[in-house]
């Protein structure tokens, strides 16, 4: 069995309208110097496989077609 963290952020320059609430929320809870937040997407995924380049792909697959918006987001994948 292969285990996995993906991570899925919003790419630079779009904008985060969550993160912003974020980070309002935590200037009014006392929280000072924070310059900004973005907010993002973390998935734990077990595969069958034991070979770590098949599971690459179809992670990077699974990516592509489901788990992350490839126009507005970036992702990475990690096996652990």
């Amino acid at each position: 069995m292969t285990k996995a963290r993906i991570t899925v952020t919003l790419k630079q320059g779009v904008l985060d309208p969550q993160g912003k609430a974020i980070e309002g929320g935590l200037a009014s809870l006392g929280f000072t110097g924070v310059d900004s937040v973005r907010q993002g997407k973390v998935f734990d995924v077990e595969l069958q496989t034991t070979d770590p380049n098949q599971a690459k792909a179809e992670l990077n697959d699974m990516c592509a077609k489901l788990l992350a918006n490839t126009v507005i987001e970036d992702y990475s994948v990690e096996i652990i």
